[in-house]
């Protein structure tokens, strides 16, 4: 049998009439993207989603990894056959999504990722990572990256024109200690892959906030598994610094980052009433594997 994947529910008709002039001239120049190539790669990508990945998936998640790909048909099969292969050498990290399990409470009641309410001044989705709010004894890897993908993925689906400009992630690593450190290191390789060849995400820029020396050595293991593109978009901070945010309006900027926006209280709040509010939606993708 065909697994089914998750079902979105904005169409690709949808999405595409929420697209201005300006954010159809940006897809055109920036990722190969006309009316014309879209409705031939997405029907194409589907073919050979049902007949070669044996995966029936919705069209926007489709759209999604041609824009990541910049609409390169034989690069967007790739991605997505890498996707599905490390959902099946992954499942800690893809499954068992359910957000009233008492130990994803615990990481969303924390604020660890946090996808800000409105787009940057460049059309970009910005999410916040406070990555060292959680106890490395009491919580597994796995949950971590979970709680990361659930809560992008929703983000997306409330800001579908983002997938056109990218994402932008800000990892602050305030209080790091060398428990944080030794139970991600094995980790590295598999979260580099995931960023450069699986997900259907167009990380625009990663920035790591408050990195302390001791995270010098993982930092240098990291950019030695990036693309040099990555590399580019890569950048580590030793202080949180007010120019980090230069393309981030002071109005969606969270208070406690030198914004007039919601505080991280009220985004943690939001975001943690939104992913239980949309569970079922959330875990619908959990059959969605290669055969």
């Amino acid at each position: 049998m065909m697994a089914n994947e998750r079902n979105y529910n904005d169409s690709v008709v949808h999405v595409l009439q929420e697209l201005t002039s300006e954010d159809k001239k940006y897809a055109a120049a920036h990722l190969n993207e006309t009316d014309e190539t879209r409705k031939n790669a997405v029907a194409e990508i589907r073919r050979w989603c049902e007949d070669e990945l044996r995966v029936r998936i919705d069209d926007f998640l489709i759209l999604r990894f041609l824009r990541v790909c910049a609409f390169n048909l034989k690069d967007t099969k790739t991605r997505m056959r890498n996707y599905y292969k490390q959902r099946f050498n992954f499942p800690d990290w893809y499954m068992n999504k359910d957000p009233f399990r008492p130990e994803l409470q615990e990481l969303l009641d924390s604020g660890l990722f946090l996808p800000l309410r409105k787009v940057d001044s460049r059309g970009r989705l910005v999410i916040i990572s406070h990555a060292t709010r959680y106890d490395p004894t009491r919580h597994k890897p796995s949950d971590f990256y979970k709680i990361g993908l659930m809560l992008a993925e929703l983000a997306i689906k409330n800001n579908p024109t983002a997938s056109v400009y990218g994402y932008v992630l800000f990892i602050d690593v305030d209080n790091l200690t060398i428990r944080h450190v030794t139970q991600f290191r094995p980790y590295i390789l598999d979260i580099i892959h995931a960023w450069q060849n699986c997900v259907p995400i167009r990380w625009q820029s990663i920035n790591i906030l408050n990195a302390p020396i001791i995270f010098d050595i993982t930092i240098r293991i990291m950019k030695s598994f990036m693309t040099i593109e990555m590399k580019n978009r890569f950048h580590v901070y030793r202080h949180m610094l007010q120019s980090c945010f230069e393309d981030v309006p002071a109005d969606i900027l969270p208070f406690e980052y030198g914004g007039t926006g919601s505080t991280i209280r009220e985004l943690t709040d939001y975001w943690k009433k939104l992913i239980e509010e949309n569970r079922d939606w959330i875990m619908s993708d959990e059959n969605g594997k290669i055969e």
